[in-house]
């Protein structure tokens, strides 16, 4: 009879693959490469406390791991996902009593770190300065954002980046090739078609690689010894798979930015790209529908109206139609909006008036402009001497003022020469003009 107590809990793929030192990890060349100074402190085992930021599956753990095995220190890891206070103390504990006890070095490894909250935060402060532990903390969103400055000030941020296709295939054919924590005991093979399809798809993420590469070893067990994972089983593992794309976080704004910004600069097909990007990775098409539209404002304008038509448009069909119809006309805006004449003058000039309103005193309205539906506001020159524009020749009233007389002919909106704006600039250097001939003619008269 099997003693269920003698088997080995099972791990999954990504555990066991774990490299033990620098020497298997991938990627982050630029932190542990020859004569960098992670890789350097880490070989003279001169530890200090550091943030590691960067997206899932890049190493942020396993590069923890290897520091406190080089360092022969001891490990203690929480996660800010299901831990409080009393694990925050607890870890403090056991790195007292390996000091005192055994005179060895404490990493405290807290994973998702910018999970917890400001208090949580602080209670690691005092320990980090008096050496207790030597704190590593990983996050996948900006440090800036979600530490405090008291913990970050302590501790030195490194960045780690998404591995690259090529370091992704080298972990997925190491795991098929190792007999022993790998899937090498089955001879399993993976043509370069299937191969370069699973690296895509991992995204740059190791873990997520093995994972896939794990789920689909499990589709060919029932082939034979020497199972092959080709398309067709891919595709039954990639059903409804997306890309990266963390609704809220650092991916989703760094990707609506380099979309909002392909659109000002004038690239249609980058901007298509992220469009594609954000809907690949489950954004919410009617986010995006409301940013094309505050493009549209902020970076067209007047310049081009029918941008603002267009985006409004395709706003309406991605509510009444949804998907497909509504993204691609989600994209047609996009790509219109990023062909269009460029004008930032509307946005300029509502943050200008805006500034203004205020900082400035509430000016009343002039009287002039005033309204008088009764008989006492007209006894007191409500209204008194406007000059009905309809009523003057080419329907504009010359020399007329509309802002408060503290602010003179200020003028907020300057058209750019781009576009439909080019005419307007024009209309409204004639109307100037018009205005700088009745105001000479009212002195003339005086």
């Amino acid at each position: 009879m099997t003693d269920l107590f003698s088997q080995q809990l099972y791990q999954p793929l990504a555990a066991r693959m774990r490299p033990g030192s620098l020497d298997g990890f991938h990627g982050q060349q630029h932190l542990i490469g020859p004569g960098k100074p992670l890789r350097e402190a880490i070989e003279s085992q001169t530890l200090h406390s550091m943030i590691f930021w960067g997206p899932p599956g890049v190493g942020k753990t396993t590069l923890a791991k290897i520091i406190a095995a080089s360092a022969d220190a001891h490990f203690e890891s929480i996660s800010a996902v299901l831990s409080g206070v009393k694990e925050i103390r607890e870890s403090i504990a056991k790195a007292e009593e390996q000091r005192d006890l055994r005179g060895r070095k404490t990493i405290l490894f807290v994973d998702e770190v910018h999970r917890f909250n400001k208090s949580q935060q602080d209670a690691f402060l005092p320990f980090v300065e008096d050496g207790t532990v030597v704190f590593i903390g990983a996050t996948t969103e900006n440090p800036s954002f979600e530490l405090n400055n008291a913990l970050l000030s302590r501790c030195r941020v490194y960045v780690l980046k998404s591995l690259d296709s090529k370091q992704i295939k080298t972990v997925i054919q190491q795991a098929i090739a190792d007999k022993q924590d790998g899937l090498g005991e089955r001879k399993l093979q993976l043509d370069d078609q299937a191969l370069d399809l699973l690296a895509n798809a991992s995204d740059g993420d190791a873990r997520r690689a093995l994972n896939l590469l794990e789920i689909a070893n499990d589709l060919a067990t029932e082939q034979s010894d020497s199972a092959a994972i080709d398309i067709t089983v891919l595709q039954q593992v990639l059903v409804g798979d997306t890309r990266r794309f963390d609704k809220g976080g650092e991916y989703f704004y760094d990707q609506i930015s380099a979309l909002h910004k392909s659109v000002r600069g004038s690239s249609p097909d980058a901007a298509l790209y992220w469009l594609c990007r954000m809907l690949d990775g489950g954004c919410d098409p009617l986010y995006i529908a409301r940013r094309v539209a505050r493009i549209a404002t902020e970076d067209i304008g007047n310049a081009d109206p029918r941008a603002l038509e267009l985006a409004l448009n395709a706003w309406n069909i991605q509510e009444r139609l949804g998907s497909p119809e509504g993204e691609l006309a989600l994209a047609q805006a996009v790509i219109y909006c990023a062909v269009a004449a460029k004008s930032n003058a509307v946005y300029s000039a509502f943050k200008a008036t805006m500034a203004d309103v205020q900082s400035l005193p509430s000016y009343d309205v002039p009287m002039h402009l005033r309204n008088a539906p009764t008989r006492l506001m007209k006894e007191l020159d409500y209204g008194k001497g406007y000059r009905y524009a309809h009523s003057e020749e080419g329907a504009y009233a010359a020399g007329e003022r509309y802002l408060p007389d503290e602010l003179g002919d200020r003028q907020y909106y300057q058209p750019t020469d781009n576009g439909l704006e080019k005419q307007i600039g024009d209309k409204l250097r004639h109307l100037r003009s018009l205005d700088q001939q009745g105001e000479q003619q009212r002195k003339d008269k005086s």
